[in-house]
């Protein structure tokens, strides 16, 4: 039987392999048969990370129990009757287990191990104890310990296998969609550096490490979103997708920077050599002495800068109008975006430094906040876009801010749904994105939903697909979507406060317009009348088995991978074992857990998209004329193009930032240009000007100096005549 370190090597590097060589052999030995490296490499690394989930399952079944569980203190009389439906991760099924690390140590909370590959700077803080670590960034003691190391535990697992497996797909289906493209192997190699970097994101067990690859990620979306980099609008929603991550990597760097400054070390895990140990910033000695973790000011910024990065990668407001650009990109490239790699990665980064988030009050209410608003922001946005991938873009921020407000909440049942909805909606959203991407081909390109309509006679396979996506997408019972959102709707209603309890109505809102724009989506790509646009002549079909064998693969896992997970509990339970979970003192759930109804929920939920569903089946599918005055209506009062116009927010950052730092910099190069480099041009022309002057004197006449030399003498007798 391969070994937890095994198959983390092996799911981690295959990826990187395909992707060195792709680039060697691409252009001159595989050429159109680019794809097989990456697709061989995937569907090694993909059955890995599912024998990784199951060996860390084994391992977590296998462990005896502690004699306390590690949230006792903090679920007493709270109870677990609420967490029926969504599982039970009551006091007994997440507790601290007593798992082994590489050294066999016992008595840890949660599972993880640790795989330390080398030591990239030497150094251990002295008498390696929590005091020592705190006070030596104030002194010149010995270099910081980064290790180069990879992790294993169950947030870790689940998101390898989320990435690999979807990706796995996304290269199948893109034999189809990219056949004929004159970049075929360097958009493999790119797609292959791509994974990598989002494995190796979710398995370094260090903050630095994390950064790295995190940046990794960031350029590999640059190349793939630009892919196109002859289109002009490719090249710019490229540097767009660049720069506005820089923004929150900038708030990020400045995190890690104080974690370092704070904590004296940037390793998650603990650290033992010599009979000394180093606490790491999520190891054991902190996860069961929370209250050395630094809360006040200093640890509000540092969760808050941690939350900038978040925002950035995963696109949650302020930082948002990146994503939607970034369609521009290939098809297959959006699917893997927005369902299981550079997105994800923000909502992974708040799940794992949650115990940093719990040390002060503010930065879990402005989780919360940011992706409650985000996701209402996000399904107003797509209530009124006729770009599908747009649609599905703006689908994806307001997913997203349903997976931040879940983890808001800090509690495990908070952050269970928010990764639960995470991994259900990699499903349904490369699904979706596919199916759009097939409609694209059979129509030559085009994908306005005002160029074409009546389409599910010519693609029934796409229409089928794409409708299970949509199901999915709105939480219709069983799709996947229901169960994980329905997870999330409870955890927030849990909460106490003014706060949470208007989140929890805004949710339930953008539940309701979620149902609404996918329907509306639907209903126009593949109902009315039939519009075939000139460019689909010679395209209108199905695409080849390359495209529609991974849509058939993703709709059932958006049928059956929620319900399945719900009934059995085990993704609850398995996620709970998360060392980071294990928090001495984390809440199982809300404070109002006894009076939350799961079933209540589900039925409100419900409701809500099937009316969502029927409203777009009226304004859609019946009369005109319902669809007009209503459209009248919200224009009339400026609705409508607040929607259209997207908040008018890359308007206002051209106005309050991008013109005033371009102002700026023009007035930068004007004084670099003009004032700095004319002053010293003018102190360097400064003695060829003088020399100038007195050039004329030297005429290279032996009559002139002779008459000059006479003149000379005589203005010198009669100076000292006159003297």
């Amino acid at each position: 039987m391969w070994s937890v370190e095994s198959l983390l090597v092996i799911t981690v590097v295959m990826p990187l392999v395909a992707a060195v060589l792709t680039a060697l052999l691409g252009p001159r030995l595989l050429g159109r048969q680019s794809h097989w490296p990456t697709i061989i490499a995937l569907a090694i690394s993909f059955p890995a990370s599912l024998g990784l989930v199951w060996q860390v399952s084994q391992e977590v079944r296998s462990a005896p129990l502690p004699h306390e569980a590690c949230h006792a203190s903090s679920t007493s009389g709270q109870g677990s009757k609420g967490l029926a439906r969504f599982g039970q991760i009551g006091q007994n099924s997440s507790a601290g287990l007593i798992g082994s690390d590489a050294s066999g140590r016992k008595n840890r909370l949660g599972y993880e191990r640790v795989i330390r590959l080398w030591t990239w700077s030497g150094g251990l803080l002295p008498g390696g104890d929590i005091s020592s670590r705190q006070q030596a960034p104030d002194s010149l003691g010995p270099p910081p310990h980064i290790e180069v190391s990879l992790r294993v535990d169950p947030l870790t697992a689940i998101m390898l296998a989320t990435v690999t497996v979807v990706s796995l797909l996304v290269a199948i289906y893109s034999v189809g969609y990219m056949h004929g493209d004159p970049g075929y192997w360097r958009f493999y190699s790119y797609i292959a550096l791509f994974v990598f970097s989002m494995c190796m994101l979710v398995s370094v067990s260090n903050f630095l490490l994390l950064y790295v690859f995190w940046e990794a990620v960031g350029l590999c979306s640059y190349l793939l979103i630009g892919f196109w980099y002859q289109r002009p609008a490719a090249a710019a929603a490229g540097k767009k997708a660049f720069l506005v991550n820089r923004v929150g990597d900038f708030g990020f760097a400045l995190g890690v920077f104080l974690l370092w400054m704070t904590y004296g070390t940037l390793n998650f895990h603990d650290v033992q050599t010599n009979g000394h140990t180093q606490p790491g910033i999520l190891g054991q000695i902190f996860l069961q002495h929370p209250e050395h973790y630094v809360g006040g000011v200093l640890g509000t910024a540092i969760a808050l800068l941690l939350m900038a990065g978040a925002c950035g990668k995963s696109a949650q407001w302020p930082l948002h109008v990146w994503l939607p650009d970034a369609m521009e990109g290939p098809t297959p490239v959006s699917a893997l975006i927005h369902a299981a790699t550079m997105v994800t990665a923000g909502v992974y980064l708040t799940a794992r430094c949650l115990p940093l988030f719990l040390a002060a009050p503010i930065p879990l209410v402005v989780v919360a906040c940011i992706g409650g608003g985000t996701a209402l922001l996000g399904a107003l946005i797509a209530l009124t876009q006729t770009d599908l991938k747009r649609i599905l873009a703006y689908s994806t921020i307001s997913q997203l801010g349903y997976m931040f407000l879940a983890v808001g909440t800090g509690t495990v049942l908070g952050v269970t749904a928010g990764m639960f909805h995470l991994f259900t909606h990699a499903f349904f959203k490369a699904l979706l994105f596919l199916a759009a991407g097939s409609i694209m081909h059979a129509m030559g390109g085009l994908i306005d939903l005002q160029a074409f309509g009546g389409l599910r006679r010519y693609l029934p396979w796409t229409h089928t697909t794409m409708l299970f996506g949509c199901l999915a997408l709105a939480g219709i019972v069983p799709f996947a979507g229901f169960w994980s959102k329905d997870a999330i709707l409870v955890a927030v209603g849990q909460q106490e406060g003014w706060v949470y309890q208007l989140l929890g109505w805004t949710a339930t809102l953008s539940a309701f317009l979620t149902a609404f724009y996918i329907f509306r989506a639907f209903f126009l790509c593949f109902y009315g009348p039939e519009r075939i646009p000139v460019e689909a002549e010679g395209h209108l079909h199905e695409g080849p088995a390359w495209m529609t064998v991974p849509l058939v693969l993703l709709a059932a896992a958006s049928l059956v991978l929620g319900a399945y997970f719900e009934w059995t509990h085990g993704f609850a339970h398995f996620l709970a074992q998360t060392p980071s979970l294990c928090l001495a003192g984390l809440a199982q759930e809300g404070p109002r857990a006894a009076w939350s109804s799961h079933s209540a929920v589900a039925v409100v939920s419900t409701l809500v998209a099937l009316a969502g569903i029927a409203l777009a089946a009226l304004l859609y599918l019946g009369p005109r004329t319902f669809l007009e005055t209503l459209t009248q209506a919200s224009s009339a009062v400026g609705i409508y193009w607040l929607s259209y116009r997207k908040f008018f927010f890359d308007e206002l950052y051209q106005l309050v930032i991008v013109r005033p730092l371009s102002s700026l910099a023009h007035l930068c190069g004007w004084l670099d240009n003009q004032a700095i480099d004319g002053a010293v041009h003018g102190i360097g022309a400064t003695p060829q000007t003088l020399g100038g002057l007195f050039r004329g004197l030297q005429m290279g006449f032996v009559p002139f100096y002779a008459l000059a030399m006479i003149l000379g003498l005589l203005v010198l007798l009669g100076a000292l005549m006159t003297g």
